[in-house]
């Protein structure tokens, strides 16, 4: 049987996540994408301090998308705890990580910008040299969000594993929402291991299937709504 905090927990997850996908995709694509120089974080940071103020509204995007991810993560366990309360519990664990791993990402992006202002005895270092330190702190965030992506990988391949268990969703949804995830944590930890992985499999792609499974999750349960599982046929009678 379905309980009621489950059924509320699925339309704050639909919710939550498609305003969480507007926000940071309106914030990525016009306020940090036109000023990101991939593989090169000295000149990106040079973008940054030209156009400072737009940085800080992704920042402001970006830490309204994590808060988001941690309601996600809540809803879901409270979705899938009834079906198997120890494989959610770890699903919500590794993507708390994740979420941890983000805000790390936007306090390294925040010392770039600090960094770039030059304030007291940094501006010895003058402004090729803050420009460069800038970069290492850069490139140091993408170390941070790669290693929290193998753990969201990990946390929504779980998740899947447990709706597919609960046959609350399609089987086919499920079954996407588990291989998706295991490709974007595998695709996080190679390009951690190997940087030149990069050039083989573009970071561009490495989301693209989970996304499309949140997505179409999101739809379903505003919606439909939790389907209820199918109830075994009873035998005949004796």
């Amino acid at each position: 049987m379905i309980e009621r905090s489950q059924l509320y927990a699925a339309r704050i997850f639909g919710i939550t996540y498609l305003l969480s996908l507007a926000i940071i995709t309106v914030a990525f694509s016009r306020f940090y994408a036109p000023y990101l120089v991939w593989e090169n974080g000295e000149e990106t940071a040079r973008h940054f301090i030209a156009h400072e103020q737009a940085i800080r509204l992704y920042l402001a995007g970006a830490f309204f998308y994590g808060a988001g991810m941690i309601v996600l993560l809540t809803a879901l366990y409270v979705i899938l705890r009834p079906v198997n309360r120890g494989i959610a519990l770890f699903a919500a664990f590794s993507k708390l990580t994740y979420v941890l791993f983000w805000f790390i990402l936007l306090l390294d992006l925040f010392g770039a910008l600090r960094l770039l202002r030059g304030a007291g005895s940094l501006r010895t270092f003058g402004p090729d040299g803050l420009a460069a330190l800038a970069g290492w702190q850069f490139d140091s965030s993408l170390d941070a969000y790669y290693i929290g992506l193998a753990f969201h990988g990990l946390g929504s391949a779980l998740f899947a594993w447990v709706l597919l268990q609960s046959r609350y969703v399609p089987r086919t949804l499920a079954i996407w929402g588990i291989l998706g995830s295991l490709y974007e944590g595998f695709c996080g930890f190679a390009y951690l291991m190997h940087p030149s992985f990069g050039a083989i499999l573009s970071p561009n792609w490495y989301e693209l299937p989970p996304m499309t499974f949140e997505f179409l999750l999101s739809l379903w349960f505003l919606f439909r709504g939790l389907r209820p599982p199918e109830t075994a046929q009873a035998g005949p009678p004796s």
